[in-house]
């Protein structure tokens, strides 16, 4: 049984054990949530306050743009292993919409317009993986897709894809150092992720968290606008 107990402003997930009533165990990660959550358990379940705000399950689904369907089924399905649940046949031949399930209630989707415009690299998407280039792309793209996979099995697919012919990037340790990676396993590291990419060129990722989300997490304000225009 799992329960969510908020303390200053932070929603945190525990493990009470099959019966409801083992010590609480915490088990990750824990997100800092802008919601007024509950302080305190009843019979055993943390209630959420009512509020004003949309009550988001996840993400429904995530929707791109293929240029071969076929080539998209064959990867998704015999390379990354996800289960293609549903396949639409757009009117009047404006093309297809397949849905792949990628894991906790999500899907992924794609698109087939015939007479798509091809996707220019460093706009439309970024021009090569992170270890690799660049990962800038335009306002209003889609710049990547990160999949959450077990922390003591990303070597491990790693390694698949390589056997599968797919190029990746190491196994990298995100940290908030200068360049935010490191060489090495801290305790500072907070995800440990893979980047590869689909046959259209689409940056995929494979990511872990590695420890806990704090507080101290959240420690940046919004970039100004002249900032990120880059003026």
């Amino acid at each position: 049984m799992q329960v969510e107990v908020s303390r200053e402003g932070r929603r945190d997930r525990f493990d009470t054990g099959p019966s409801g009533r083992e010590p609480l165990t915490a088990i990750g990660p824990f997100f800092r949530e802008d919601l007024e959550w509950c302080e305190h358990l009843t019979a055993g379940v943390c209630r959420m306050e009512d509020h004003k705000r949309f009550e988001f399950g996840g993400v429904h689904h995530l929707a791109l743009v293929c240029r071969d369907m076929g080539r998209t089924v064959d990867f998704y399905t015999n390379v990354l292993g996800m289960r293609l649940v549903k396949t639409i046949q757009l009117p009047d031949g404006m093309g297809q919409h397949f849905f792949f399930d990628c894991g906790g209630g999500d899907c992924l989707a794609f698109f087939w317009f015939p007479g798509a415009p091809e996707g220019i690299p460093g706009i439309s998407a970024p021009a090569a993986r992170p270890d690799k280039g660049d990962l800038t792309s335009a306002i209003g793209s889609m710049n990547h897709v990160a999949f959450t996979v077990a922390p003591e099995r990303i070597d491990e697919y790693k390694r698949r894809l390589l056997a599968a012919g797919v190029e990746c990037s190491e196994v990298i340790n995100h940290d908030d150092s200068e360049f935010g990676v490191s060489d090495t396993v801290h305790p500072g590291v907070f995800v440990r992720s893979v980047y590869f990419q689909d046959p259209d060129g689409i940056l995929l990722e494979l990511a872990s968290w590695s420890r806990v989300l704090r507080d101290d997490d959240v420690a940046h304000d919004p970039a100004p606008l002249v900032d990120r225009v880059g003026s």
